[in-house]
């Protein structure tokens, strides 16, 4: 055990080198760390080229069309102007609410469909024209926005992190996910916004809306969707996945009824529906549709290389011996999580990616499941969350989404790391905390 530990180690400084120092992309670097470590684990040769391509197409057939479903969705909100609808519906909606709580709000849902990066640079123009020419005000609303981005990205699917970990556990709920992630991204988000919020007070401007300023800024779009419309695709997948979930527990007598719910219930299928949604939102602004879907697969493409090569790379792994001769009998409460989560966060930290930490960590935690009581459907989503907060832990100056939050919300290096990179580290720390407090009351029940 103790030898196949040391390789993996290897392995993962191989990864934090190959994408951090030499900027090599992801996928070739995980192809050599695959094949490195097959080599170190001595699978006979014969067996490598089957050992990576069977891990690579069991990831592609798990979550292939959940990731290409969730770009074009991604995609089609962008081209008809939905997102910036679904952002004056929220703020219009929670006008009650101090303004971090609602930039947090509005980046939590906007990032679920499109990736944090990219919501940035779409919401970005929004904090600024909020924030009345005040630097302080400004700040405290870009971390707002980056943070809440930041929560369900790493969390909630269809975002390609999350699936790929639960390509990589072999979770066959994925509902559940949905469900546990949503709500642990919400906690995650709002610390965020606390945090925020406590700078925005410091600005010393009244936290109200200026609603002659939001009112400007929004009649400034032309032919915006209506709210209904731009977020019908992002909330009919989420209600056939938990309709699925719930559903066929209390209309067991009616089959033909309950497998239908199921059909239209499966992630594929409602991901499906919700793409063609946005879809027909497109066609009805007449917009062209070869351009979407050429640019949903030039966004899906890189992604879908690189969550399925970390497949290929969990397949090596699980031919390691991990747990012969470990004791991990003290690891088996709540403090088992906290293996993950310091994986995580300190490959998210060395190597700048939350995608490749979330893919890489997830595939050593396979094999440690039994060990540390985990092997079950609610147990891997305990170890899904974990890796996901970790993964946030912490944004600096070797993650680009650092670099875009800074230079989209004009603050300076030091004034992000003060703020954004210290935002993400209180985000990782306590919603650990909270999640093991968490995990103690679920198995006291």
């Amino acid at each position: 055990m103790g030898i196949d530990l040391l390789f993996i180690a290897v392995v993962v400084i191989w990864i934090i080198v190959g994408t951090s120092y030499l900027r090599w992309h992801p996928f070739f670097v995980l192809l050599i760390g695959a094949l490195g470590l097959a080599f170190l684990l001595q699978i006979p040769i014969a067996q490598i080229p089957e050992t990576l391509s069977t891990g690579f197409g069991n990831m592609f057939k798990n979550i292939g069309l959940l990731i290409l479903f969730g770009a074009w969705i991604g995609v089609a909100l962008e081209a008809t102007n939905a997102t910036t609808a679904i952002a004056k519906g929220i703020i219009k909606k929670l006008t009650l609410l101090p303004l971090p709580f609602v930039i947090s709000a509005l980046g939590y849902l906007v990032s679920i469909p499109v990736f944090c990066d990219a919501a940035f640079v779409i919401l970005a123009p929004l904090t600024k024209k909020l924030s009345a020419n005040n630097t302080a005000r400004r700040n405290a609303l870009t971390v707002a926005l980056s943070t809440g981005l930041f929560s369900a990205h790493v969390l909630v699917p269809p975002t390609p992190g999350p699936l790929a970990a639960a390509g990589n556990l072999q979770l066959a709920n994925l509902s559940l996910l949905l469900l546990a992630g949503g709500i642990f991204g919400i906690v995650l988000m709002l610390i965020g916004a606390f945090y925020a919020y406590y700078f925005f007070r410091k600005s010393n401007l009244n936290d109200s809306f200026d609603s002659d300023n939001l009112i400007e800024h929004f009649n400034q779009e032309k032919n915006l969707p209506s709210f209904s419309e731009a977020i019908w695709p992002l909330t009919l997948p989420i209600l056939l996945m938990a309709t699925a979930s719930i559903i066929p527990l209390f209309l067991t007598e009616y089959q033909f009824f309950t497998d239908l719910i199921l059909f239209v219930g499966d992630p594929v299928i409602a991901l499906l529906l919700g793409m063609l949604a946005a879809f027909y939102s497109c066609k009805k602004r007449k917009k062209d549709m070869s351009t979407i879907l050429k640019k949903g697969i030039q966004q899906a493409a890189p992604i879908l290389l690189i969550t399925a090569m970390g497949g290929a790379l969990g397949a090596v792994i699980q031919s390691a011996n991990l747990t012969e001769g470990l004791r991990l009998d003290s690891f088996t409460n709540s403090l088992g999580l906290t293996i993950p989560f310091l994986l995580a966060a300190l490959l998210k930290s060395a190597q700048g990616s939350s995608t490749v930490a979330i893919i890489t960590i997830s595939s050593i935690m396979l094999p440690l499941l039994p060990a540390l009581g985990l092997n079950t459907e609610m147990g891997k989503v305990w170890v899904i969350l974990a890796i996901g907060a970790g993964s946030l832990t912490v944004s600096h100056a070797n993650d680009s989404y650092f670099w875009i939050v800074s230079q989209m919300g004009e603050m300076s290096v030091k004034e992000a790391y003060r703020k954004h990179t210290a935002g993400t580290l209180l985000q990782g720390v306590i919603g650990i905390c909270l999640l093991l407090a968490a995990y103690s009351v679920y198995h006291a029940l």
